[in-house]
């Protein structure tokens, strides 16, 4: 079996077309499946020693990764399916398997949701040392929230303008001790995308929440106050590049990132670049990240909640630019890593 997965040629189940160029062209692999298509930006692009760039876009479900030390392909990736977003390069077809072997990796969907785990083939990726951006290693640690909010509350006591809003952490329901203000929010496990996250009015309503989590024995938990906001910031950095957006809940959900909302581009001022430039060291640095704050709605005082990496999504308005400086950002990084 691994003698054929391993193959000098690295393909199995397809052959690569030849490329027209006399250098070998370099495999990137995109884990996007949601959107946007990547081989169609990517198109033309060459590195600086002249080598043309073959991009294979698809989603995390949608990949085998099979790894080995005792042969030079080192790694094969088995593509099940393509992102339905993107262009096929030629000599491909969409409904035939494909095994590559990546020189490259750029992700940009979450590896863990709450209907999916992928950290087994991002383990295979890290196992066989594929240079990616972000990095491999910040990607598995964005996996576990509690290790990017610890991030953050290191920087806040080590005294920089960085006002994260105050949390406990607990490992299981038997260390659930939250005694503090009240209403407050409870986010189980690593909470994505407004799921998994629940408002607590009271103690009563806390420890009916406790029985629930006694069910899911595995899962930790972090509380915080609940805070009354009149918006939510986020604050984007890609590269050298920064953004700053407001949203305002019109529905009446608390959860304003899962209802209707009006979110527009402000200006991004020192303050907030400060904050992003601070996120981007977390985890041997950060080269995409959002900065996700909340604005308390009596005060006017601004709480940062966390950071989100590679997988931060775009404003729609705003993706062709941002894909740009991504696109920018990704050919530096490859000329720096591949030549």
């Amino acid at each position: 079996m691994f003698r054929s997965l391993f193959s000098a040629s690295g393909e199995h189940g397809a052959s690569e077309p030849p490329c027209s160029s006399s250098a070998p062209p370099v495999k990137l692999l995109v884990i996007q499946a949601d959107d946007y298509d990547w081989p169609a930006m990517l198109k033309g692009a060459t590195l600086q020693d002249g080598r043309p760039i073959l991009v294979f876009q698809t989603g995390w479900p949608d990949i085998h990764v099979h790894c080995s030390t005792y042969s030079s392909a080192r790694i094969c990736v088995e593509m099940m399916s393509w992102a339905k977003t993107a262009t096929l390069p030629d000599g491909y077809v969409s409904n035939r398997r494909i095994t590559i072997q990546p020189d490259f990796v750029l992700v940009r969907n979450e590896v863990k949701t709450p209907s999916f785990d992928g950290r087994s083939k991002l383990n295979g990726l890290l196992f066989a040392g594929v240079p990616c951006m972000n990095s491999l290693e910040s990607i598995l640690l964005f996996c576990e929230r509690p290790a990017v909010q610890g991030a953050l509350h290191r920087l806040q006591r080590a005294g920089a303008d960085f006002p994260v809003v105050p949390q406990h952490f607990c490992s299981s329901s038997k260390s659930l001790m939250y005694g503090y203000t009240f209403p407050a929010v409870v986010k189980v496990g690593s909470a994505h995308a407004g799921c998994g996250k629940m408002k607590i009015h009271d103690h009563k309503q806390m420890s009916d929440f406790r029985s629930i989590l006694e069910m899911m024995p595995d899962e930790h938990c972090m509380v915080e106050p609940f805070i009354e906001s009149q918006g939510d910031l986020r604050i984007q950095k890609i590269g050298s590049n920064y953004r700053a957006f407001k949203r305002i809940g019109i529905s009446g959900d608390w959860k304003t990132n899962t209802c209707t909302s009006i979110m527009d581009e402000i200006e991004c001022t020192e303050r907030y670049r400060r904050w992003a430039d601070a996120a981007a060291t977390f985890f041997g640095g950060l080269d995409i990240l959002t900065v996700d704050a909340i604005i308390e709605a009596e005060t006017g005082k601004e709480f940062i909640l966390e950071v989100n990496g590679t997988s931060s999504g775009l404003h729609p308005d705003k993706a062709e630019e941002d894909n740009g400086f991504i696109k920018q950002l990704l050919l530096e990084k490859m000329n720096l890593t591949l030549c």
